[in-house]
């Protein structure tokens, strides 16, 4: 996925503080990692459940190919400044990852590989100016080509995590953990800000249109009141510099490591494995996500 953009690759850098070159090499690390894991893999395997059911490891090598392609649209709405919606329809979308989850192996590993090198190509074909343009995301927030990176990245490794084939939210390398965290609290504490406000989480040049929040995979299944959607938490890594609030108020603290934050924060594990609060109350469900 190497390849120059043009520039010295820190101007346009996204919200994780990396620069494209950096953020290029962690895409190269993260896929190299997902690619030995789906080497692994047989033919039957594929076909067994993830941490996000009832999605299979072939839906979800699926959706991470489409996912990547869908990237390629609003990449290519940045480079043209015309709006591309990420994807045709949400039904489109379900239907396209039904259609290949039941493939063999090889052909999930080579739709993965293709997808990377388009979505390598996209980024190579950026002008400088993209670089700075905002495109929206289906979930409605909006974000530069690096932004896109990241997203990207996210995606790779917690979705590398979801096919429980070995590899682990403690296996995410610290950094990519602790920024992927801070972007799932940045994007919660918007959603409650601009709950009863109609406020657009956005900025910059937007070349896009609005989408309403939907999940980006089945959650996995687990009661959710309203009062546990909407409470105030605050967390705190207990093995890193971390701590962020998403939401004001006087909810609990919950304490525990980075890893086991997330899997809990992306509803993979819900009843907060390995995690505690300040004030020794259970740990209470995570808020919806996306």
């Amino acid at each position: 996925m190497s390849g120059s953009s043009g520039g010295d690759g820190r101007h346009g850098g996204g919200d994780s503080g990396m620069s494209r070159e950096e953020l290029r090499a962690a895409l190269d690390a993260s896929m190299a990692r997902l690619a030995g894991t789906v080497a692994g893999l047989t033919d039957e395997q594929v076909g067994a459940a993830t941490l996000i059911p009832p999605w299979t490891r072939g839906h979800v090598l699926t959706h991470l190919a489409r996912a990547t392609d869908s990237l390629c649209r609003l990449l290519e709405g940045a480079r043209t400044g015309v709006a591309i919606p990420q994807y045709p329809s949400m039904a489109a979308r379900a239907a396209e990852i039904d259609a290949g989850a039941d493939r063999p192996v090889a052909a999930l590993a080579e739709d993965l590989a293709g997808s990377a090198e388009r979505f390598a190509e996209a980024l190579r074909a950026l002008p400088e100016a993209a670089w700075e343009r905002r495109v929206r995301m289906r979930t409605g927030e909006t974000r530069t080509p690096a932004g896109l990176m990241e997203t990207r990245l996210r995606e790779l490794e917690i979705h590398h995590a979801d096919l429980d084939a070995g590899y682990t939210f403690a296996d995410i390398p610290a950094a990519t953990t602790r920024w992927i965290l801070d972007d799932i609290v940045a994007a919660l504490a918007r959603r409650v800000a601009g709950t009863d406000t109609g406020a657009d989480s956005g900025g910059g040049q937007d070349v896009g249109g609005k989408a309403a929040p939907r999940p980006s995979a089945p959650r996995p299944s687990a009661s959710r009141s309203s009062a546990s959607r909407s409470s105030a938490v605050r967390i705190e890594a207990t093995d890193a510099d971390f701590a962020r609030a998403f939401a004001g108020g006087g909810g609990p603290v919950v304490l525990g490591r980075s890893a086991d934050l997330l899997a809990w924060l992306t509803g993979r594990s819900p009843a907060g494995a390995g995690l505690s609060t300040a004030g020794g109350e259970g740990v209470p469900s995570p808020p919806y996500w996306i």
